[in-house]
């Protein structure tokens, strides 16, 4: 039997990050890594799956979208086409590079850490089984992820489907496509193939897409996909799924009458449920919730004295960049006596739609909710000059304020870049900054960031009456 002083399970961010900090510690470290779903492979989902796949076709599908809409009448395309099978193959040679780069190799230069390719399942809270290799360790950590959660509606094994994982290895485009889920991953895909060329429709359970955020945001950005060919269908029942010839058909309930809706393809983008089953995770005395999540404090600890876990397999929020933050401070918690933690309200996210949403801290009905008496801000994107430089002048800077105070307790963005324009809104946030502190720092003129500093000033001024950097 093999003995370590750490083994982590998994292979995806937050157990990278962890092996680099039990490295730099001189842990003896074992990563024990396996791919539960077929897509997700060294590095886990935001390489292979997720993040840098995704982003790196949505990005094509802008760009070819804005030369068949010729925003600019200075500029005259000529005839542009979209070769779908070539489009599949930069994604797969960018996602190999950055396996290669980014883990890969990594992992090789990592001393202190022996990588193991199998499945690992606790026989005790002191030892796994790999395979028929048994493997012990002093302490654990539990990175092993999450995967596609697949509504089980009535037809589901008479029909082939796609989850995130398919949607992106398509070997041809399709004509139609529904996608069920109006939150990030569902609008992301659905505006990605509908710029391909494909015919979408989402179908989406809450009254609202994006129902997380920002009425505002998600009331301009439904008109901003619809205007774009894209059928959004919300309040909606699902009810069950058929085939009728190469058509999938899906049939819902909206306020009380029946209906359907037929596409070639069908994509669930409905959550994602954690990669626990098989792991024993009882047998080590690790408690899970009861959907399958692993339980853990505040500072990544788990029920079992000796375990934590970190990353998508404790649940939202489930991004790349707070994943590896747990595995860090995980680590660094088991092994240096810290009592680290994470300020999950100082945390960006992002949706890579076209205009983007980003966010930060308190929306207004969690503010209230918390008992902030809140004055809130909301700044049409078309006040910002920088936006009618560049031809789009959709979106919102909303801010959420504290009354008293002046402190911003929340920032949120529709616009196009706000995934890049978002990071101060996080450096406000967490530093605690007020209205007067944002208008007192000078902005570059003309930039989009620069409507942070005019949503602070609409506080105080009609902006729309300004002229051009007005302190």
């Amino acid at each position: 039997m093999k003995n370590f002083d750490l083994i982590i399970l998994g292979q995806g961010s937050a157990a990278f990050a962890a092996a680099i900090k039990a490295n730099e510690m001189n842990v003896k470290t074992a990563m024990i890594g396996w791919e539960v779903t077929k897509g997700a492979t060294l590095g886990g989902t935001c390489v292979n799956v997720g993040c840098v796949p995704s982003k790196n076709l949505i990005t094509m599908g802008n760009l070819f979208y804005q030369t068949i809409m010729q925003e600019f009448d200075a500029i005259r395309y000529s005839k542009t086409e979209f070769d779908f099978k070539r489009a599949i193959e930069i994604k797969n040679e960018l996602v190999k590079r950055f396996r290669r780069d980014k883990y890969a190799d990594v992992l090789k230069g990592l001393d202190n850490v022996e990588f193991i390719h199998g499945y690992g399942r606790f026989v005790s809270k002191n030892e796994v089984v790999v395979g028929k290799s048994s493997l012990s360790s002093k302490k654990f950590l539990i990175a092993t992820g999450a995967r596609a959660k697949v509504l089980q509606l009535n037809g589901m094994d008479k029909i082939d489907y796609l989850t995130n994982e398919e949607a992106l290895d398509l070997e041809e485009l399709p004509e139609s496509m529904i996608v069920l889920g109006g939150r990030a991953l569902g609008l992301e895909f659905a505006q990605m193939y509908s710029k391909f060329g494909t015919k979408v429709t989402v179908l989406q359970r809450s009254n609202r897409i994006l129902p997380d955020h920002e009425p505002e945001i998600s009331s301009l950005l439904e008109g901003y996909l619809k205007d774009e060919g894209i059928d959004i269908r919300t309040g909606v029942e699902l009810k069950n799924v058929s085939k009728k010839g190469k058509k999938k058909i899906v049939r819902y309930t909206f306020k009380g009458g029946e209906k359907e809706v037929e596409a070639e393809k069908l994509l669930f983008a409905t959550g994602r449920i954690p990669n626990t089953d098989g792991l024993d995770a009882h047998k080590a005395g690790v408690r899970l919730t009861p959907q399958g999540f692993v339980s853990v404090n505040d500072e990544m600890h788990t029920s079992a004295s000796n375990i934590w876990a970190a990353g998508d397999v404790i649940g939202e929020p489930m991004l790349e960049t707070v994943a590896a933050k747990e595995g860090s401070i995980a680590v660094d918690n088991a092994f240096a006596n810290g009592h680290k933690k994470i300020n999950l309200v100082e945390v960006p996210r992002a949706v890579f739609t076209y205009p983007e949403v980003a966010s930060v801290g308190l929306t207004d009905s969690q503010a209230n909710g918390l008992g902030v008496k809140c004055a809130c801000g909301v700044l049409p994107l078309d006040l910002v000059p920088k936006s009618h430089i560049i031809g789009d002048t959709r979106g919102l800077i909303k801010l959420v304020v504290e009354r008293k105070t002046k402190r911003v307790v929340g920032v949120h963005i529709l616009s196009p870049h706000a995934a890049d324009l978002i990071h101060e809104g996080a450096l406000i946030v967490k530093f605690k900054l007020t209205i007067d502190d944002i208008i007192d720092t000078v902005h570059v003129f003309p930039t989009l960031s620069e409507g942070i500093k005019l949503a602070a000033q609409s506080f105080y001024h009609d902006v729309s009456k300004m002229s051009c950097c007005t302190e």
